[in-house]
């Protein structure tokens, strides 16, 4: 076997803007271009025949194999990662963790609320609901709707 390519595309962020709307696989073909799927196999370890599902539309790369390429294509990342879809996602409980969270700030800033009483750590939003519900009966006061 010869050394592998030390061939490496020159690209920057600017490759995915002038298409934004261009769907994943059609935008890595692109990117990968002017290397093989040989290339990136060897490169980057994905296999040719799963990467040329994914140029195809016939498979959704995951968030690994996303970073991977978007390495070895030289461009942001975060960016790829979006338009393959792993962008963040939208918290279904939104609203709900943003009141609980409120709520559980406000009996932490409650000075008859002892130090010992405290949490060590990070908690769950259940955890958290459950102290502020505890409160909420001990004080009288409402702080959740």
């Amino acid at each position: 076997m010869g050394e592998p390519d030390q061939h490496q595309p020159d690209r920057n962020e600017g490759d995915l803007e002038p298409h934004g709307n261009e769907e994943i696989g059609p935008l890595l073909r692109r990117l990968r271009r002017p290397l093989s799927l040989r290339d990136v196999n060897r490169r980057t370890g994905v296999s040719g025949s799963y990467l040329s599902q994914i140029e195809n539309g016939e498979r959704q790369p995951g968030a690994n194999i996303v970073r991977k390429l978007a390495a070895l294509y030289n461009v942001d990342p975060e960016e790829l990662l979006k338009r393959a879809g792993h962008g963040p996602r939208p918290d279904p409980h939104g609203d709900e963790t943003l009141e609980v969270e409120r709520a559980y700030r406000y009996v932490l800033d409650d000075p008859n609320f002892r130090v010992g009483t405290r949490p060590d750590g990070p908690l769950s939003l259940n955890a958290k609901r459950f102290i502020v519900e505890m409160y909420e009966k001990l004080t009288g006061k409402r702080l959740l709707e």
